[in-house]
């Protein structure tokens, strides 16, 4: 019996051995081969315990139909995107869990289009499994493929390493796989690098893999301040996704840093359009139009972006979890691109890196807030009423603007949720506007 919870919108997670198991993992590839009708199939993991053993029984449902499986190691999520979209691969699957708690594991899953990588999503592939339908094939083989060359070569298209200053830099792994990414490239990097948790190791025993869970950046913050460096990078377990830190330990919200990356992506491709989702502060879309760049407006997710991009042929995107998608990276989403931009772009600037950030940060704004809620469009009415005087759109959920603030209600797809983001253009007016509203919200 396979388990339906773990087929996420876009991908496959769940607890292991509980919820996703090697069983599972084997109807997995070998639906995911019927899916896409696949021939040869890329497949990464990350550190994550359990990793080893899901892709070997991956492997086995995919040869089961004939696909070929060429195998890149432990890797970053992205090194699975760059594989599909640099060679002849069809298709792709990266077996992890993202940042989520050790417990866990799962599958990204992805095919080649054109240029581009196209997101496989996980409730698409349960209706193929749930059909069973499968012809006799003569098995495939599972081979090994090295790719840290042109894969290097790749992500440091994307800088000029001469403009690099000779920065002290801190870099948190979380205890994933970005390290040999790192190792890889640092011979090349002017830079002075401080090293934490860079043994991969699936218990993550310093801190979660999830850089915005609390706690998770108080490790780097000290480290940074300690060694007095010039700012600080950390990673999630997967590496797909990167936050920034100040040279005073400050961890610096996504989009705020989406901002920093707009802006050379703009300076390169003068008009180009740059893709963020409804809940990013409004000062992103006022930069990148100062910039001389158009904003593209998603609905939350990844997915958002990435469709936005490509409709518009737009040069980036980003969001508020950390992923950072590239035209020039086939549409797919890359920590590592987003790392060396920002080293570039930020020796452009003479000043620390928390005077950058405090420039491109005019408003105020709190992380998003979650409501348990059973009757979720009852409340969305109620919310759609009260605040009928300001300037409202639909895009996803409710977002309601007035002149110095703004919020937007969106329910969850998944849960009994509605989440809530405010910002405002005082300190004082944010806090008395998410007083006001999760009042209202909880009546």
């Amino acid at each position: 019996m396979i388990n339906q919870y773990i087929f996420k919108s876009y991908d496959i997670r769940g607890i292991y051995p509980e919820q996703l198991n090697e069983s599972t993992a084997f109807e997995v590839g070998r639906g995911f081969v019927k899916h896409t009708n696949a021939k040869k199939v890329v497949v990464g993991y990350d550190a994550r315990l359990s990793s080893p053993e899901l892709f070997r029984s991956l492997s086995e449902g995919i040869i089961s139909q004939g696909a070929d499986v060429y195998f890149i190691g432990r890797v970053p999520t992205e090194c699975v995107y760059f594989s599909v979209g640099n060679y002849d691969f069809d298709a792709g699957i990266m077996v992890t869990a993202s940042h989520n708690p050790k417990e866990y594991n799962g599958f990204k899953m992805v095919a080649k289009k054109g240029k581009h990588i196209e997101i496989i999503k996980g409730a698409d592939l349960l209706s193929t499994i749930e059909k069973n339908v499968y012809e006799d094939k003569t098995k495939g083989k599972v081979y090994e493929k090295d790719i840290w060359q042109e894969y290097v070569n790749h992500i440091l298209s994307f800088i000029d390493l001469k403009e690099i200053n000779n920065f002290k830099v801190v870099i948190d792994a979380s205890n994933g796989v970005i390290g040999k990414v790192i190792e890889k490239i640092e011979d090349k990097l002017p830079i002075e690098i401080t090293k934490i948790n860079f043994e991969p190791d699936g218990n993550f025993p310093n801190h979660p893999p999830n850089p915005l869970e609390k706690g998770s950046s108080d490790q780097i913050s000290a480290e940074v301040k300690k060694q007095k460096a010039n700012l600080g990078f950390i990673f999630d377990g997967d590496a797909d996704r990167v936050y920034l830190i100040t040279e005073d330990g400050n961890f610096i919200k996504a989009d705020i840093t989406l901002i920093l990356l707009a802006k050379y992506f703009l300076q390169r491709n003068p008009g180009a359009y740059i893709a963020h989702h409804v809940t990013c502060s409004k000062a992103v879309p006022e930069f990148i139009k100062k910039w001389g760049g158009k904003p593209i407006r998603t609905k939350v997710g990844f997915f958002y972006i990435q469709q936005g991009l490509i409709e518009k042929k737009g040069i980036m995107g980003g969001e508020l979890s950390g992923h950072y998608c590239f035209r020039d990276n086939f549409y797919a989403d890359s920590g590592m691109i987003a790392f060396l931009t920002l080293l570039q772009i930020i020796s452009r600037d003479s000043r620390k890196v928390s005077e950058i950030m405090k420039e491109i940060t005019p408003y105020f704004k709190d992380p998003e807030i979650n409501f348990e809620i059973e009757d979720k469009e009852a409340v969305m009415e109620k919310i759609k009423s009260k605040y009928s005087d300001g300037n409202q759109d639909f895009l996803d959920g409710i977002t309601v603007e007035y002149k110095d603030w703004w919020f937007n209600v969106r329910p969850s797809n998944t849960e009994p949720l509605l989440r809530l983001t405010i910002e405002a253009d005082t300190k004082d007016l944010l806090e008395e506007k998410k007083i006001e509203l999760s009042e209202f919200i909880n009546l």
